[in-house]
């Protein structure tokens, strides 16, 4: 075992820091493709003249891209240095706002998705769990990865709270919302976001140069036989169940900025402020539920979670009736609403990759292990787009919202059970081990 991991890395100085400059990449990679649209949606949709279904379809194309990018880019960061790999990921992604910063038609804009697509998933994603995990130690997974999560959403917070008073002060009054305005204060913000990604692959390039956690042992290990072993153990894919339930309970938060604005009648600097908002519970929940991990064990958690993400759905989906609630009910029920779901999903983010020291997932193997879950677990990134975006388009209003939150129930549901399974499964192949040692 390396001696990087069997230590208590997070007990050291040197490491916090180094986990420091990983959490806010870590963010900061996706600042463009996702935090983007999820704050500003309805003037993403406005700017590029597209609706909710062609945004979707963005999606879609970056998903599409992801899943070999997430198959080959785990082996990958199980052979090269994270630093290398990640600092030219942020490098190649920035480049990209630097083409949407030019608002380009939708048939480009789709082409740079399909480009972040590979940017930040082949060279950064696997290499950003592996050192997650080799920088949390044996026995601090749950806090690690909380911290991980937490600290990009308090990150993601801070950048986009700044960004909503920017587009705020742009857009100072309803006169303000013209063509020329929007795309100007947009623009503003695209630049800032371009800006912070580069600004991090050049920190992050230096402060991770001496955090490697493989051995030459370990590097030659990697090679097709290695993957078909980790492909053969039932609690990668079960990790996978858990990240596609989850991770699609995630992508539900991207429509909470147009749901306040449909649901409550915000205008677009005041639904991106809620959005914004929302992101300041992902700390919160992911530190919280990291914590509790180390201590009752990261799928017992999961499994709470995901029955917290349900109430979320069941709430939304049948207690509001648009034609009989009044603005007071309305509004406490949407809060509930979305309260509920962002803790879940917050908290299940900063969870699903804990799960590997619990099913026994050999270090060595964490990048390949992480890409084959990851192929199944963001599928959501091809899918929930475009449905998403068929659901609201197609029922406008409250209607198509509820019928997003009663999906996301259905979720939960699923996730729920293999969070269960996974619990007996490990416990099972623990007592059968112990007793044959």
């Amino acid at each position: 075992m390396n001696d990087l991991y069997s230590s208590n890395p997070l007990k050291q100085q040197s490491h916090r820091l180094q986990l420091l400059v990983l959490i806010m990449a870590g963010e900061a990679i996706f600042f463009l493709p996702f935090v983007l649209p999820r704050i500003f949606r309805p003037t993403v949709l406005a700017v590029f003249e597209i609706d909710n279904f062609e945004l979707g379809t963005f999606y879609s194309v970056y998903g599409i891209v992801a899943i070999f990018a997430y198959l080959f880019g785990g082996p990958l960061a199980d052979k090269f240095p994270p630093s290398k790999l990640m600092s030219l990921a942020l490098f190649s992604t920035a480049l990209g706002g630097v083409v949407m910063y030019t608002l380009p038609g939708a048939a480009v804009l789709k082409g740079i998705y399909a480009f972040w697509g590979l940017s930040t998933i082949f060279l950064f994603w696997a290499a950003l769990m592996r050192t997650t995990r080799v920088l949390g130690g044996v026995s601090k997974q749950g806090l690690a990865f909380g911290l991980l999560d937490g600290g990009r959403g308090l990150f993601a917070a801070l950048v986009t709270t700044v960004l909503v008073l920017v587009l705020g002060r742009e857009l100072a009054s309803e006169a303000a919302f013209n063509v020329e305005e929007r795309e100007k204060a947009f623009k503003e913000v695209v630049l800032v976001m371009t800006s912070l990604v580069f600004v991090m692959g050049v920190i992050l390039f230096f402060a991770l140069k001496k955090v490697d956690g493989i051995n030459a042992e370990e590097r030659e290990k990697i090679n097709l036989s290695q993957v078909i072993s980790v492909m053969k153990r039932p609690a990668v894919w079960l990790q996978a169940i858990i990240i596609v339930c989850a991770y699609s309970g995630y992508r539900v938060t991207d429509d909470f900025s147009l749901l306040v604005k449909d649901t409550l009648g915000y205008n677009e600097v005041q639904a991106a402020g809620i959005g914004s908002l929302t992101l300041w519970l992902r700390p919160i929940a992911a530190i919280s539920a990291g914590l509790l991990a180390d201590r009752f064990s990261a799928s017992r958690m999961i499994q709470w979670c995901f029955g917290l993400m349900l109430i979320g759905g069941m709430v939304f989906g049948f207690a509001v009736s648009p034609e009989s609630t009044s603005g007071t009910t309305l509004f406490v029920e949407v809060f509930i609403s979305v309260v509920t779901t962002s803790l879940a999903v917050f908290a299940l983010r900063g969870l699903y990759f804990a799960v590997m020291e619990e099913g026994e997932i050999p270090l060595g193997a964490t990048g390949t292990a992480v890409g084959i879950a990851s192929v199944i677990g963001y599928l959501p990134d091809v899918y929930m787009g475009p449905l998403m975006g068929k659901l609201l388009d197609d029922s406008p209003g409250i209607a198509g919202h509820q019928q997003v939150f009663l999906l996301m129930a259905g979720f939960a549901v699923l996730g729920s059970v293999a969070a269960l399974v996974l619990r007996l499964f490990t416990r099972t192949e623990k007592g059968l081990q112990a007793k044959i040692g």
